[in-house]
């Protein structure tokens, strides 16, 4: 929205208040936002407007990003935007299945304990701590080490929250190659329109949920701050799974001129998770709340800061330059073994066993100076988006300490790491791609993305050889895409497009477990290609966006049983096949009944997704065996999320039923569970949520939540590696009240 002279802007209301406060009224947008906008300016030196805000109520949830979104280029691309405020949500435990329940396609995979980390994927891919997407906050990277480990262990309060942004893998030109595209959160604003701000929400709940969210902004002169400070304890769903989670955010604003902005922000998320263990079939059968280990415990602690300058060089060029870090740690201290190994005290010693400690210590470095400009070409408008991205990454790695004999979360070593390494990656990508709106109605973005790097991993593993440790791998991609946009009506518009995507081979694929495993020497990063055609649009109070999509994914990672010269068998980790997933996504939002207080609205939320291995084999421990043709591990076949909202006045009620299909936890597509339930079919499971909202009167909101309304007892993955292979149980039936206060 362009800058607006407050003399013409007060003008312009009194001659059309009551055209305006109807469209207002039509449309979830608030005087507020627009009086930020024109506040912003140098050039303001009239009376101000006292803030007047006019709220509507829509039965449409989900946006799409703009075609030109900052300094970016969303046209022809899949996006999904969607406003907390908007939707009724356990935001206070950060229930995935509610948040993203209007994104078709979502997988959610329940691990860190409820509340802690948000662990999705779409088509197909693994939704381990989300590390198939590009993270963001606020368009800052914090995937903890994009070339090591790029989970996702900074983890935010969704109070802090005002938006969640999705964009598919056809954003992997422009954001970073990764699969699953880009995801970004991002986080509430300041209140410009006074000194000081104030807002406080708190949470209580079953199983010991305590949390309390404080935030202040404001903006003094030139200068726009905002903070916040956040806690929370749970004491857990199962036996022995208590969380104690905190976080901290600062942001400090300076508008320099009207067109020149710096911000700087710091921000840190730290829990302490105690693991409870994975279960057989048989014990979850037995009672899914069991607990196998008292004594294990994950913390990650992550710093986020980051500098940004923002310059507007004219009406059609724009530059932002972004240097941010991610730096902190993530430690566990655990008896990491099957569920069918007690943790028992040694009736010799009388003590436990001594735990297992590993330490990873992150140092993640990027720089990203990013343009965009409108131009002309003959009669034909063009947007172009481009930039440079530096990466510098040093993730030190110590695992196989051992740690002490007692039950608290305690790194102490009593013998040194068995494996300290070192993952350090330079790497260097140039981007653009060119936004050709060949008519009113047709646009067509080709781009390209070109990666070059060098990844080297050093260090000693003490029961592996040290001429062969040492590993380098190189990172040369030139990735090429090219998608388009035509606009069918007002609302309505068509889009697809097709673009290369790659994985760099992470820290975890690499490293032998044992003298018997072996480091191919010529491992290749995955890459392949997104291609989805959809269309979306609004129609007379009906929201409709359908997409086709096929993503081919090779060079998967895995092992294989290899044979030595003398005739004695070792394992070999390396690229070990294809995999493709095809499939469609739906979302259908709609109003079923309107009258001037009563708004009941509702939307399915739908994906069927085919993914299959085309090629590769594995190691079964006594052969290799072709898995072609098998599912893909965690990648159910069909996923929805449907619900129905009622509202009446200022408050609103909505019932959700989810529903997710069966999966596997391996390639093999293994049918029948192990006797230690480590291997195996996922079952598939039906949920239903309800969530209500009211907003008493200006300032003051409670919310409500019941979640898993008939104790449903489910799992959604068997993990092959952290927490331990095995049945981790999700939550059963649980409540939560939310009280919220701003002023």
């Amino acid at each position: 929205m362009k800058s607006i002279q407050l003399n013409y802007l007060v003008k312009r209301i009194e001659a059309t208040k009551d055209s305006l406060l109807l469209l207002l009224c039509l449309c979830p947008l608030t005087f507020h936002a627009l009086a930020q906008e024109a506040a912003s300016t140098d050039s303001l030196h009239a009376r101000m407007l006292n803030q007047v805000t006019v709220r509507g109520v829509r039965a449409t949830v989900v946006e799409s990003l703009p075609n030109v979104h900052g300094t970016y280029l969303m046209g022809g691309k899949r996006s999904e935007v969607i406003r907390l405020s908007d939707i009724d949500a356990n935001v206070a435990e950060k229930i995935s299945r509610q948040v993203f329940a209007r994104i078709p396609g979502v997988f959610v995979y329940d691990m860190d304990g409820t509340g802690n980390q948000i662990n999705i994927a779409t088509r197909g891919l693994d939704p381990h701590r989300s590390w198939e997407n590009n993270i963001r906050q606020n368009g800052v990277l914090t995937n903890s080490d994009m070339y090591g480990y790029p989970a996702s262990h900074y983890s935010p309060p969704m109070e802090s929250i005002d938006r969640v942004e999705l964009v598919r893998g056809m954003a992997s030109l422009q954001y970073g190659a990764q699969f699953g595209g880009m995801l970004n959160y991002v986080t509430k604003r300041a209140d410009t329109t006074r000194k000081f701000g104030f807002e406080s929400i708190s949470s209580a709940g079953t199983y010991g949920l305590l949390s309390t969210y404080n935030a202040i902004s404001g903006r003094v002169g030139k200068w726009t701050y905002y903070a916040y400070y956040y806690r929370r304890h749970s004491d857990g769903y199962r036996q022995n799974s208590r969380s104690d989670a905190s976080a901290q955010l600062g942001r400090l604003h300076y508008q320099a001129t009207r067109r020149l902005g710096l911000t700087a922000e710091l921000g840190r998320s730290a829990y302490t998770y105690q693991i409870p263990g994975p279960l057989t079939d048989a014990m979850f059968a037995q009672n899914p709340r069991q607990s196998t280990r008292s004594r294990n415990y994950f913390n990650p602690d992550i710093y986020v800061p980051s500098i940004k300058v923002d310059w507007q060089l004219s009406e059609r060029t724009r530059f932002l330059w972004t240097s941010s870090a991610v730096l902190g740690a993530r430690n566990s201290v655990q008896l990491d073994a099957f569920a069918t190994v007690p943790d028992t005290i040694n009736r010799a010693t009388g003590q436990y066993r001594a735990r297992q400690v590993d330490i990873d210590n992150f140092h993640s470095y990027t720089t990203e100076l990013r343009g965009i400009h409108q131009y002309s070409l003959g009669n034909i408008g063009a947007t172009l988006a481009g930039g440079v991205q530096l990466m510098s990454t040093d993730l030190h790695r110590r695992q196989l300490g051992v740690g002490t004999t007692g039950s608290d979360f305690d790194l102490t070593l009593t013998d040194p790491f068995k494996r300290d390494l070192h993952f350090r990656t330079k790497n260097i990508a140039v981007f653009a791609e060119n936004q050709f709106r060949l008519t009113n109605r047709l646009t067509l973005s080709p781009g390209i993305r070109i990666e070059q790097g060098k990844t080297e991993m050093r260090g000693i593993i003490t029961y592996y050889a040290p001429e062969n440790l040492p590993t380098d791998i190189s990172h040369h991609f030139a990735l090429l895409g090219i998608n388009a946009q035509y606009r069918l009506a007002d609302g309505i518009k068509l889009y697809g497009g097709w673009s290369q995507a790659y994985r760099p081979v992470v820290f975890k694929d690499i490293i032998p477990t044992s003298v018997y495993e072996r480091i191919d020497k010529n491992l290749k990063d995955a890459y392949g290609y997104n291609a989805e055609i959809g269309i979306d649009g609004q129609w007379q109070g009906i929201h409709l966006s359908l997409t086709i999509f096929d993503l081919l994914y090779r060079n998967r990672l895995g092992t294989l049983l290899m044979t030595n010269a003398d005739g004695t068998n070792y394992v070999l980790r390396t690229n070990i096949g294809d995999s493709r997933s095809t499939g469609v996504e739906a979302l259908l939002e709609t109003q079923l009944l309107r009258t001037d207080k009563i708004l009941i609205s509702g939307f399915t939320s739908t994906a069927f997704n085919n993914a299959r291995y085309v090629a590769g084999r594995v190691s079964t421990g006594a052969e290799n065996r072709s898995v072609t043709g098998n599912q893909v591990e965690s990648a159910p076949r069909w996923t929805s999320r449907n619900g129905l909202t009622a509202r009446y006045g200022t408050a609103s009620l909505t019932l959700q039923y989810s529903y997710v299909a069966q999966t596997f936890s391996d390639a093999l597509n293994t049918p029948t569970p192990s006797a230690n339930g480590a291997i195996g079919p996922v079952p598939a499971y039906s949920l239903w949520d309800l969530n209500g909202s009211w907003r008493i009167r200006q300032g003051l909101t409670i919310r409500g939540s019941i979640n898993n309304l008939l104790n449903t007892q489910y799992y959604t993955k068997r993990p092959t590696f952290y927490p331990g292979p095995g049945v981790w149980p999700s939550d059963g039936r649980s409540a939560v009240l939310t009280v919220g206060f701003t002023r």
